[in-house]
């Protein structure tokens, strides 16, 4: 385990039964800290319909809210590990704990290798097909993730999850996908085209609208439907997240280096610089305009960092933004700089990160 190299995305399994997700690029020596995904039936019993995965051996279920936290907080303690940068524990994974790793790119070439053996795998070849002839990227540039990674998808149910490696080649991707959506022919359509996408759907955010939310997420053009009735009799969500390539990783994670609160801030500023915006963590550079709550401190905020799945590419450089979350000094022998970080946290759902539009 000792050249054990790991990525945003990359499955770890344990002994216990627990599916970790490795959680962006920068970790601990000897550690990754992880989100806990899903849990077999031996330790974990859930009674929301949407979490049984079968297909494997055993049953697994899919942690949803702070399913995952709890339980490794009251049964598995050792899988919380020390982020000495920000002075707590956090879920994560000690080499010494893996017993086996599921990788998104070397899944995807062995489903291609044996051929589909169900409606799900054959469509999901179709749009792999179509998205690749449009691109011109080759397979080896994606993965797959989620219950295709783990063998437990459901033909009738599950979604097509692909990872895309590589800023350019994620760039590449959104203009085809947009091509493709606009393209009444290709099979593909824009997921958030339409408000009807959230009706019925539990919204908790107190400064982000659904409105809003529809419209960043439209923009992003890596959430597709593809319309498989003809084959399947099913219209099929189908992703494309960004991962970084390996040649784009730097990890941050410095153990001497502090993370200090400073407190809720809420200001306007412009993005200066979006190459990291894709990924988790999403890296924004800015300027700040005008502080509307909180420290005038934050005058002097470089960049937003986030961990939030909701904030993945979510503004352009150029952009005028509103963002609100905690207020952060950085703080190392060398330097010395404030962000404002969006994460898990009490205040999860004030949190914002929006273009005015």
């Amino acid at each position: 385990m000792a050249n054990l190299k790991l990525r945003d995305r990359d499955a770890i399994h344990t002994a216990e039964g627990i599916i970790f997700r490795v959680f962006g690029y920068s970790h601990p020596d000897g550690a990754y800290i992880c989100d806990a995904e899903y849990a077999s039936s031996k330790i974990f019993n859930s009674k929301d319909i949407r979490a049984p995965r079968t297909g494997r051996s055993e049953l697994y279920y899919k942690f949803y809210n702070d399913e995952g936290m709890n339980l490794i907080t009251k049964d598995y303690p050792h899988y919380l590990i020390k982020h000495e940068m920000l002075d707590l524990k956090v879920v994560g994974v000690p080499q010494h704990n893996i017993e086996e790793i599921r990788k998104p790119q070397e899944r995807l070439q062995e489903l291609l290798k044996t051929g589909p053996n169900d409606s799900l795998l054959a469509a999901m070849e179709r749009v792999l097909e179509i998205v690749s002839n449009k691109s011109g990227l080759s397979s080896q540039n994606f993965g797959v993730f989620g219950s295709m990674l783990h063998s437990f998808h459901h033909p009738k149910y599950s979604d097509i999850d692909f990872t895309i490696y590589g800023k350019s080649e994620n760039e590449k991707i959104r203009n085809t996908l947009a091509s493709l959506y606009s393209d009444s022919d290709s099979g593909l359509s824009n997921e958030f085209k339409s408000e009807a996408v959230m009706a019925g759907k539990v919204w908790r955010f107190k400064n982000f609208t659904v409105k809003d939310f529809i419209w960043h997420q439209r923009r992003k053009m890596i959430y597709g439907v593809y319309d498989d009735r003809e084959n399947s009799g099913r219209v099929i969500k189908a992703e494309f997240e960004p991962v970084k390539a390996w040649g784009e990783i730097k990890n941050e994670y410095h153990p001497n280096t502090r993370v200090i609160q400073r407190g809720w801030v809420k200001l306007s500023a412009i993005v200066t610089s979006d190459d990291d915006g894709p990924f988790i963590p999403s890296v924004y550079g800015i300027k700040p305009l005008e502080v509307l709550s909180g420290s005038t401190d934050a005058l002097k905020v470089t960049r937003v960092f986030s961990f939030m799945e909701e904030f993945r590419q979510q503004v352009k450089c150029g952009e005028t933004i509103i963002v609100e979350g905690n207020l952060e000094e950085v703080k190392s022998s060398s330097e010395s700089f404030l962000q404002v970080t969006l994460t898990y946290c009490p205040r999860y759902y004030d949190q914002v990160l929006k273009a005015i539009h």
